[in-house]
């Protein structure tokens, strides 16, 4: 079975290094699946999980937005943030969501809806990836 080679970096360092079969992602313009040999490409990521497969199993990265830059043999995900399902805090995705939907409920005008917003959906989404429901 062909492979890409697969780096995830953040502003923090690498998050994720290997060689995998196919690449799920979420870009701003829908899903994307990408397999050995895929054309060049640069999409934008929205909030999202990455899906990586290798034979059977499935690994997950939660991505907070950022880019995704594909060669034939290299795929490189530039994240804003990133976290492997095994290093999520599920106590702090949790708590983050209860802010955020405190906030959203507020309805105050010193609240940022958008920021609030997006809050949510980063908490949301490592809460999926940790719990491997996408």
């Amino acid at each position: 079975m062909k492979t890409v080679q697969v780096n995830v970096v953040t502003p923090d360092g690498p998050v994720y290094d290997a060689e995998v079969e196919m690449v799920s992602a979420k870009a701003q313009s829908g899903e994307l699946g990408i397999l050995p040999g895929h054309i060049p490409m640069v999409a934008p990521l929205a909030i999202g999980a990455v899906r990586l497969k290798k034979g059977s199993s499935t690994e997950l990265v939660a991505v907070s937005g950022g880019f995704l830059e594909v060669r034939p043999d290299k795929v490189t995900i530039l994240a804003q943030a990133a976290e492997k399902a095994e290093n999520i805090d599920v106590a702090r995705a949790k708590a983050a969501k209860e802010r955020a939907e405190r906030r959203l409920r507020k309805k105050t005008d010193d609240i940022d809806f958008k920021r609030a917003q997006l809050a949510l959906q980063r908490a949301i989404n490592r809460l999926n990836v940790a719990n491997h429901k996408y």
